[in-house]
């Protein structure tokens, strides 16, 4: 091991998953797979038998975590929908209807002072060069920057809503039962 390098640092790059076993090597590549692929494929990069990545990806496929597309070969992709779902379960353990309410508010006011500042209901309708030039405030990247928020923001809205719902018909139930 060169002086640099230290036992309990990231692993290489190119050798990301090294350590891991060969189900945490699975997970990872599915993790990153972003359009149906094969297991072999998977295989090949999580450095295991594709017959030991097709078991994982079957598991994983009915866990939800990846996509199975019936193709010859059959191809798995992460299933977005599945972290989506998670996450907003997370959100509604970790905060309180409370605090999901207030977040679900400062969301709200972001969102509606970028439709105030560009007149539109919507970042998708934002032409953003005309609105760089009709401003001198702000640049074509300060309005990038602001659409990328916008989006971001009504994305997170949308999630803590729905964590706030979950957790709201939750507590009725509890308080039902």
């Amino acid at each position: 091991m060169s002086e640099t390098d230290t036992a309990d640092g990231p692993p290489p790059f190119e050798d990301a998953f090294s350590s891991d076993d060969v189900e945490q090597r699975i997970y990872g590549t599915i993790l990153q797979t972003r359009k149906p692929t094969t297991a072999s494929t998977i295989a090949d990069s999580a450095d295991c038998d594709p017959k030991t990545a097709q078991k994982y990806l079957g598991w994983f496929g009915d866990l939800g975590i990846a996509t199975r597309h019936d193709s010859h070969p059959a191809t798995y992709e992460r299933n977005d929908a599945y972290f989506e779902w998670r996450r907003i379960n997370q959100l509604a353990a970790d905060h309180s209807v409370e605090e999901l309410q207030e977040r679900v508010r400062e969301l709200t006011t972001r969102i509606t002072e970028y439709e105030a500042t560009y007149d539109a209901a919507s970042p998708a309708v934002v032409d953003a060069v005309a609105a760089a030039e009709d401003s001198d405030e702000r640049t074509i990247d300060d309005v990038y920057s602001d659409l990328a928020d916008w989006v971001t923001a009504r994305e997170e809205r949308d999630r803590y809503e729905r964590a706030r719902q979950q957790r709201t018909a939750g507590e009725r139930e509890q308080a039902s039962g």
